[in-house]
């Protein structure tokens, strides 16, 4: 089976999102001046009683016995003048001359700069906190510092274009005043203060590990992540403030959550998670960003990590999720939607919770094999999805109890039948996977397994002349990639082609090396299982000089490039090892 990790690859577009700002005309005005009876003094449109009847239009005539130009409108050819009077042109010219005599200087942003921007937001802060305390009960004496501040709080946005002093402004301890603020009784404040967070720990600044780190862990120590937390409870996403700072706080989160170690420790509380968890359930026509970035938060802070799985699942997260995505087992969200886009992280959510043991018992428990077959039978949109999902649901060591409830479904008319018609890539390979699956989890004289083994046999081996075609083609595929690569490896030095191992097996699996693994473990558990499956699987072979051998070899070099040693692992080997030798 495919990482975990695949199931999250985008295309390659910007990974950060960006607030959609409203352009509701209600949030936006012109101020307009009124004349003494209340009309707007602007582009109105004149009537007939508004003009006098005496009352001559157009330009006054000039004077008798003058020409129509005056003598300077028509100095060195021109018909007209610039409008303005000697006086007015003799002093811009003045004003010129000035400008010209100054010297640019260009501001420096260096230590000196850093330490005057720190000081002047530190006594910001001490002075609203000092007047607000003094003059709790009268606001005006205070909203003056507290504009002060906003402004200096905004002030910081040009440090995140200067990574350098990162380090020295988190020593200053001014990365922890600034995560102070989110506390701030005036919640644009907080606002401001989070969404300058945001920014100076975005992937897009030029910033060292280094540097990075060092203002991060300056803000967690300052209690960065429960402050996220008890905000969320005080915005009210009504308002478009207070839906920015939702935004910016998710924002912040992803951020932290691209390195492993924040992403545990941002759900080991399960605060977030279970805000996130909540937030994608409310109901909403149309579906809002922050509802879809919620969606996405989830999905990133389990794709790396176990613990964090474990937490959502113990929060009942799979018995949610499955109610989340009942609605679009027949009905498809508009395309290229936020909507679309949410399903699609429910999905990658709920795919990473069935990976685990404790989620495949809780997806038996709320029915979501049966749920996956109806997407599998009905479904547009949600078919591959659910299909991938139920893949990693069978998968590994644990996938026993979720197979025998695929078979007792009616689960197996469904998977073989997709299996004889054209699918995509993806889609084959998760079949195969499925396969899989079954063969190695569902016991042996077992029910479940005889119908399995049964659906392969039917119809004249019908099923395993696809799987000899399918393997055909990864083969060939491999062939070529494994041609190219042997040329690159005469031309590297021993350093060298160990530089390119990743890159090299990256060029594999594109090629379809899994789906070749998985489609030779298949034939080999039949070729164990049936004698006449044997013969078929080698008469099949035999169309292009292939044989059992070659079946062989590539799952004893799968066996060979095993690395991992835990138990689920061992398991794994252990097969491969017994599939070998029935082949010889």
């Amino acid at each position: 089976m495919t990482s975990i990790d695949e199931i999250f690859k985008k295309p390659t577009l910007p990974t950060k999102r960006k607030l959609e700002v409203s352009h509701d005309p209600g949030h936006f005005y012109k101020s307009a001046k009124h004349t003494s009876n209340g009309d707007v003094k602007g582009k109105g449109r004149a009537t007939v009683e508004d003009v006098d009847d005496d009352t001559e239009a157009g330009p006054a005539l000039p004077p008798d016995g003058e020409d129509e130009f005056g003598p300077d409108d028509d100095e060195d050819g021109r018909f007209f003048g610039g409008g303005i009077d000697k006086g007015t042109s003799a002093a811009l010219d003045f004003l010129d001359a000035r400008d010209s005599e100054e010297t640019f200087v260009e501001e420096k942003y260096d230590l000196l700069w850093l330490r005057k921007l720190v000081l002047s937001f530190e006594k910001r802060i001490s002075k609203n906190a000092e007047l607000r305390a003094k003059y709790e009960d009268d606001p005006q004496k205070f909203m003056a510092s507290e504009a002060d501040l906003d402004t200096d709080i905004k002030a910081l946005s040009i440090l995140s274009e200067h990574p350098e002093h990162y380090e020295e402004f988190a020593n200053l301890g001014c990365m922890g005043s600034l995560v102070s603020l989110l506390a701030h009784e005036n919640t644009d404040i907080a606002i401001d203060a989070i969404e300058i967070i945001s920014e100076l720990i975005d992937e897009d600044v030029q910033a060292t590990q280094q540097q990075w780190d060092a203002i991060v862990n300056a803000a967690i120590e300052s209690d960065l992540l429960s402050l996220l937390v008890q905000n969320f409870s005080r915005f009210d996403e009504s308002q478009e403030a207070d839906r920015s700072g939702v935004y910016h706080s998710l924002s912040v989160i992803e951020s932290l959550a691209s390195q492993p170690l924040l992403c545990e420790r941002i759900g080991k509380d399960t605060a977030i998670l279970q805000w996130a968890l909540g937030r994608i359930q409310k109901l909403e026509s149309p579906l809002s960003q922050n509802k879809q970035y919620a969606a996405e938060i989830l999905a990133i802070l389990l794709q790396t990590s176990t613990p964090n799985r474990r937490a959502l699942t113990e929060l009942d997260g799979v018995d949610i999720l499955l109610q989340l995505l009942a609605p679009y087992r027949r009905r498809d969200p508009q395309k290229d939607s936020s909507e679309e886009e949410y399903v699609e992280n429910v999905f990658d959510t709920l795919t990473c919770l069935v990976d685990e043991p404790e989620g495949k018992a809780k997806f038996i428990e709320a029915e979501g094999v049966e749920l996956a077959l109806i997407m599998l039978r009905e479904g547009k949109m949600s078919k591959p999805r659910a299909l991938r999902m139920l893949d990693y649901a069978v998968g590994g060591a644990h996938g026993a109890e979720v197979c025998e409830r695929l078979v007792e479904a009616q689960g197996l008319k469904t998977v073989f039948g997709m299996f004889m018609k054209k699918q995509d890539d993806a889609s084959t390979e998760h079949l195969l996977g499925i396969y899989a699956a079954l063969l190695r989890c569902l016991p042996g004289d077992s029910a479940a397994r005889i119908r399995t083994l049964a659906k392969f046999m039917e119809k004249d081996y019908e099923k395993i002349g696809k799987l000899v075609t399918l393997r055909r083609g990864y083969r060939s595929k491999m062939a070529a990639v494994e041609s190219q690569i042997s040329t690159e490896k005469a031309s590297l030095d021993v350093g060298g082609q160990e530089e390119m191992q990743g890159e090299w097996l990256s060029r594999k699996l594109e090629a379809g090396l899994y789906s070749l693994q998985t489609t030779n473990t298949i034939l080999a558990w039949l070729v164990a299982e049936d004698d006449g499956a044997k013969r078929a699987i080698i008469k099949q072979l035999a169309e292009t000089d292939d044989s059992l051998d070659d079946i062989r070899v590539t799952l004893q070099e799968q066996l060979d490039g095993q690395t991992d040693e835990d138990e689920e692992a061992q398991g794994f080997q252990d097969m491969l090892s017994t599939l070998i030798d029935f082949l010889k």
